[in-house]
Order: C-alpha cells, then structure tokens, then sequence
C-alpha cells in the first residue's frame, strides 16, 4: 500500500477538523450573544462585589467568570419565561408585558414581526410545505426557505409564497422573496432539520434532497383514459 500523499493527509485532516471548527464557531456565537444579555448588569454587579470583598471575592472580577455567569443568568432567565408561559400567572404577565410594548412605536412593529413570524414557523400553511427550496440567487441555484404566508396575485389570482430565505451560519438574517407557488420546490424537512442545516453549512443534511420543481403531472395525476368502444358491434 502506498503511504498517503501530504496533500491527501492535508485535505483528510481539513475534513476532519472542518466539522469540529464550524461547531465551535456557532456555539461560541450563540455563547457569547446570550451571555452579552446579562453583561451590562451582571458584571457591574460582580466588580462592585470583587471590590468590596477583594480577599474571599476577588475571582469575581475575571473576564470569565463574568461572561460565564451572565450566560447562566440568561439561561436561567429564558427557563424562566418558558415556566412562566405554561401557568396561568406567567400568562397574565406576558400579555402584559406584551400591552407595554405594544405602546412603544418602534418597539411594537419589531416585537410584533418577531413574535409573528417565530408562531408561523410553528404551524404548517394551507397549500404548500413550510420548508422549500426556491430559485435564488439565479436559477441554476437553489435556496432553502421558509414560507411565512400565501397570498394572491390581484387580477389573476395566482397563488404567491412569501419565503424567507436565511443565511449562514446566522438564520436570523436573510432575504425575503416573494415566489410563484408553481416555482417552488417542496421539501419533507422540519423547521429543525433546515435549521441545522443553515447552521452547518450544509453539512447536517439528509442523504437526498429535491432539486427540480415537480411537473403538473407529478403533483396533478392524469385522469385514466376511457377504454374504447367497439362501435361496430
């Protein structure tokens, strides 16, 4: 057996970190977003006690140990939310919360698009999948999307998808199109197969996946032929 080329090591070592580096990448995101949260009041808090108590409390002044516990404090803050939300008292206090925002203009259009958007991605629309792939940015290309609403065409009445088209590895930007339903291509995938993967790279994905549009025939069978009639009988 002949030994393995510098380039084949190379490219077999790439692949095997590739993986491990994108993982990395997302979850330290996703780290250091949440513990961003907490910071402004956490670390204040942790100074003022690592100054008042430098002898037993002095660790509390390390970097780390501030990002570390301003993610826990968002983490326990977003369980928190979730409790809340399945009792009738957590209720009360979110749609009040809710009332509060909605009378703050800006606030109110964001909040609002946001909270829209995260309970359409919950629920299946009438007509077409949720996931899809569209053609975009060209169409010798596909993008996977998410339909947020159908709507129609005026005059014609032709059926319109609203998808939402997300980066990576960050879903939370993307494009909106708006496309012919006839133009898409439906998937099987869940929300959470085509978010992990936009947020792999691609790299967490199915074995296969559909890549033309299907034909009218494939989505509206052919009625059977009639059998002929002997007419000469």
């Amino acid at each position: 057996m002949r030994p393995p080329t510098l380039q084949r090591l190379f490219l077999t070592g790439l692949l095997t970190l590739l993986p491990i580096w994108l993982t990395w990448v997302v979850v330290k995101f996703v780290f250091v977003m949440l513990s961003d949260i907490s910071r402004p009041l956490i670390g204040p808090l942790l100074q003022d006690l690592a100054l008042a108590h430098p002898q037993a409390l002095s660790w509390l002044g390390s970097e780390w140990v501030q990002t570390a516990l301003a993610l826990i404090a968002t983490l326990a803050v977003i369980l928190l939310s979730g409790a809340m939300a399945r009792v009738v008292v957590g209720q009360t206090v979110l749609r009040w919360f809710e009332s509060l925002i909605k009378r703050v203009p800006l606030a109110s259009i964001v909040y609002g698009s946001a909270r829209q958007l995260l309970d359409i991605l919950q629920t299946k629309p009438d007509g077409t999948q949720r996931v899809v792939l569209i053609d975009f940015p060209h169409n010798e290309m596909k993008s996977i999307g998410f339909v947020t609403k159908v709507l129609r065409e005026a005059g014609s009445g032709r059926e319109l998808a609203a998808v939402y088209v997300p980066t990576t590895p960050n879903p939370t930007s993307g494009y909106l199109e708006i496309v012919p339903v006839e133009k898409i291509t439906p998937t099987d995938w869940t929300v959470d197969q085509a978010m992990s993967f936009i947020i792999s790279g691609g790299a967490v994905s199915p074995a296969s996946i559909p890549f033309s549009v299907p034909s009218a025939a494939d989505t509206f069978p052919a009625a059977p032929a009639a059998p002929d009639m002997d007419r000469s009988q």
